[in-house]
């Protein structure tokens, strides 16, 4: 039986910037901007007692807490303090994956300490963290990912919390649905509809049911239902995407603009991919409407696609499929998926003129 460790550093890049600056402790501080345009990037606890969290538009905090304190991101600090942290990680295994700068899961069945017991690992590291970047984390304890993940979050912010295997099916039992790994407001609203609203609902449904209405999804909710969840801890994952995306200053249905927005974020994912050797398969175009209605479109090839003017090409094209817009456009964003992890064997040249 393995043991897994989720560490999920809180409040993260909020708490960057209030170690850094002492006088912003206690306050309600957030890393983003007041702006017509802003979103909030991450939010301290304070700020998240009047209500505000990540992703919400600047204006709106503004409105939830006049007293609100914004903060310009500084990522290039995110970045060194996380790599601080993963070679913390890397003391105690090898088996490491990260999930984002803030968060990983650990396989620490066979520690590099020899530790018996995970939650002391999880202990041991949470101090290392605070004493070496005086920031704090939160540890879940599991012996599977999904309830690893669900722990981690129950004793917020600087504690830990751990899920037995004795414990594991009724704390799942319990959950509600939007709680679910794999679970957004569609899918969470879906069953719903199926009178499924936490796992113990979602355990008595069969699963020719689930897959009917969630195809491929469905053998993996009806096993997360029952405390099964046999996915590894997988270091060094494939990056199997990268995109890039920007909110406009003012919102707008001219396509022209709307082509000159995309240009920089092609620049953006071309130039990862120039760096790296990868390329990829399928331009995905992602825009958000002036009401917050977000949709996506994609187009593949059949081949690699070898240069910028290939992902200009698909992703103009799916500007265009978009006209008569229904309303203006606040967001856009472009992402490569499937992208090759070595040289690919055939590749497209895309090069047709705009």
């Amino acid at each position: 039986m393995r043991r897994i460790v989720h560490i999920d550093q809180d409040a993260f890049y909020a708490s960057c910037e209030i170690r850094d600056r002492p006088e912003l402790r206690g306050k309600p501080v957030v890393v983003g901007s007041d702006g017509r345009r802003g979103v909030i990037a991450a939010a301290s606890y304070e700020a998240r007692a009047f209500g505000i969290r990540s992703a919400m538009p600047g204006f709106k905090a503004k409105a939830l807490c006049p007293d609100v304190i914004f903060m310009p991101p500084r990522f290039d600090v995110y970045r060194d303090v996380s790599a601080q942290i993963r070679a913390i990680f890397a003391e105690y295994t090898d088996l490491i994956e990260p999930l984002s700068l803030d968060e990983a899961y650990l396989d620490v069945t066979e520690n590099k300490r020899g530790i018996e017991f995970a939650s002391v690992v999880a202990r041991e590291i949470r101090e290392r963290i605070f004493k070496e970047t005086q920031l704090t984390a939160s540890a879940g304890i599991s012996y599977q990912k999904f309830l690893a993940k669900m722990a981690s979050s129950q004793r917020k912010p600087n504690g830990q919390f751990v899920i037995t295997p004795e414990d594991g099916p009724e704390f799942v039992a319990n959950l509600k649905i939007e709680k679910f790994h794999g679970v957004g407001p569609a899918t969470a609203q879906a069953m719903k509809n199926l009178g499924i609203h936490t796992g113990r609902d979602l355990r008595e449904k069969p699963i020719e049911l689930l897959i009917r209405h969630f195809g491929k999804s469905g053998p993996y909710f009806y096993a997360l239902a029952r405390g099964i969840d046999d996915r590894p801890v997988v270091p060094d994952r494939v990056r199997k995407s990268v995109g890039a995306e920007n909110t406009m200053l003012e919102d707008t249905s001219d396509r022209d603009e709307l082509i000159v927005e995309l240009a920089p974020l092609i620049d953006k994912v071309w130039s990862h991919c120039a760096r790296n050797g990868t390329r990829g398969k399928t331009v995905v175009l992602k825009v958000t409407y002036s009401d917050f209605e977000q949709i996506t479109r994609s187009r593949s090839n059949s081949r690699y696609i070898e240069d910028r003017a290939g992902v200009e090409l698909f992703a103009h094209e799916l500007l265009n499929g978009l006209f008569p817009l229904p309303k203006p456009i606040r967001l856009v964003g472009v992402t490569l998926t499937g992208l090759n992890t070595e040289e690919a064997g055939e590749t497209a040249q895309l090069a047709l003129a705009l």
